[in-house]
C-alpha cells in the first residue's frame, strides 16, 4: 500500500546533516521548514512531522504541508510508526533477559507451542536479527484477502501463523527480514510477563521516559483528533490516492501485532531514540548486543541488522527504496 502522510525523525537528521554545511544563516526551522516541503513536492506526499534534539538537548519541532484538506500538519499529531515498533518490542526483550525472565538463547519450544513451518528449536535471538528463516506472513496472497474481506475481524497470533509457508532456511543458516519473528517475539513476551504488550510499553519505557502522547493500537485508545491522517490505496494496488484514516484497520493491526501498531508524534519518537541509545533503556551489555549489526544482513536496503535495529543503505536515506521498511536508529 502506498501512504502519503509520514513521519520521519531521521529525514529531519538527514535535513540538518546536510543544512549545516551550507552558509545559510537562516534560523534552523526555516531551513528545515523550506527543505521538507520541497521534498513534499518532488515526492507527492500531503505532510510531514519532524523532530530534531540538538547536542545542548534542545528540540526542534518543523511541519510541513497538511494533514487533510486544509489542516496544517501539526507537531502534536500522531503518526503509526510502523516497523519501528519492532525497535520497542526488541528493546522490551532485552530488558527481560536483563531480569533473567528469559534468555536470547533461549529456545522457542520453551515459550510457544508447537506450530507448522515453524521449528522450535529457533531461539529468541535468531527472531530478534531474523536469521530464524521463519516465512513472512506477509508473502501469502491469501492473508491480503482475508485481511481486506474481513476488516473487522480481530487475527489473532494464532490465526496469523497459520498463514505461514515452508521456511525460507535453516535456522541460523541466512537473513531475511520477516514480520512473523516479531509477532512471536510479542507473544513470548506477554507470556513472560503476564501481561500485555501495552501495559509493558507503558510502565517501561513511555511512563518514565515522559512520553505521553505514545500509545499502541488495538489495546489502548488513540485520540482520534490528534491522527496525523494516512492517504493511500488501503491494500487495493488500484493507484488511488484518498484519505483512509478511519477505514476499518482492525484485520491489520491485529495481523501485524508486534511488527507494527505504534503511534506517536515525532518528538516523542527523537526522545525515545535518544534515550535508548544513550544508555537510559537498556544496560550498556544489552545495548552493545542490540547494535551488534550482521554483516552478511545486507539487502538492496540494508547494510547489516542488529536486534531491532538496521543501517539503511544512503539511497534509501535519500528518498528511495520501501515505505514498509524502519529502524529505531
Amino acid at each position: 500500500m502506498k501512504t502519503h502522510s509520514v513521519n520521519i525523525v531521521l529525514l529531519g537528521l538527514i535535513f540538518f546533516g546536510v543544512m549545516s554545511c551550507t552558509r545559510d544563516t537562516r534560523p534552523l526551522d526555516a531551513r528545515v521548514e523550506e527543505a521538507l516541503t520541497h521534498r513534499l513536492h518532488e515526492f507527492d506526499v500531503k505532510g510531514t512531522s519532524v523532530a530534531i534534539i540538538l547536542p545542548d538537548g534542545s528540540i526542534h519541532r518543523v511541519c510541513a504541508g497538511v494533514s487533510a484538506d486544509t489542516v496544517a500538519m501539526k507537531p502534536d499529531m500522531l503518526f503509526a510508526l510502523g516497523s519501528i515498533t519492532k525497535n520497542m518490542v526488541a528493546a522490551l526483550i532485552l530488558q527481560l533477559a536483563e531480569e533473567r525472565l528469559l534468555s536470547l538463547d533461549d529456545q522457542l519450544y520453551k515459550w510457544l507451542p508447537s506450530y507448522p513451518n515453524i521449528d522450535s528449536t529457533i531461539t529468541i535471538r535468531q527472531l530478534l536479527n531474523h536469521t530464524s528463516g521463519i516465512y513472512m506472513f506477509w508473502e501469502n496472497p491469501k492473508l491480503w484477502e482475508d485481511m481486506l474481506a474481513f476488516r473487522d475481524s480481530l487475527f489473532t497470533p494464532e490465526v496469523v501463523l497459520t498463514y505461514l509457508k515452508k521456511p525460507y532456511f535453516a535456522r541460523g543458516k541466512g537473513f531475511r527480514y520477516s514480520n512473523s519473528n516479531y509477532l512471536l517475539l510479542a507473544t513470548i513476551a506477554a507470556r513472560a510477563t503476564h501481561s500485555s504488550l501495552s501495559a509493558q510499553f507503558r510502565t517501561r519505557f513511555w511512563e518514565p521516559l515522559h512520553l505521553n502522547n505514545t500509545y499502541l493500537s488495538l489495546e489502548e485508545h488513540i485520540p482520534p483528533e490528534q491522527l496525523a491522517h494516512v492517504w493511500g490505496d488501503n491494500f487495493q494496488n488500484d493507484g488511488s490516492n484518498r484519505d483512509i484514516t478511519f477505514l476499518p484497520r482492525v484485520s491489520h493491526e491485529s495481523i501485524t501485532y508486534g511488527s507494527s501498531g505504534v503511534f506517536t508524534t515525532a518528538e516523542e519518537l527523537a526522545l525515545w531514540c535518544s534515550a535508548l541509545f544513550h544508555g537510559q533503556v537498556l544496560k550498556e551489555s544489552s545495548l552493545s548486543q542490540m547494535l551488534d549489526f550482521n554483516p552478511q544482513a545486507t539487502t538492496s536496503w540494508c547494510d547489516g541488522y542488529g536486534l531491532g535495529v538496521q543501517v539503511f543503505k544512503k539511497r534509501i536515506t535519500a528518498g528511495e527504496g520501501p515505505t514498509d521498511m524502519a529502524v529505531g536508529t
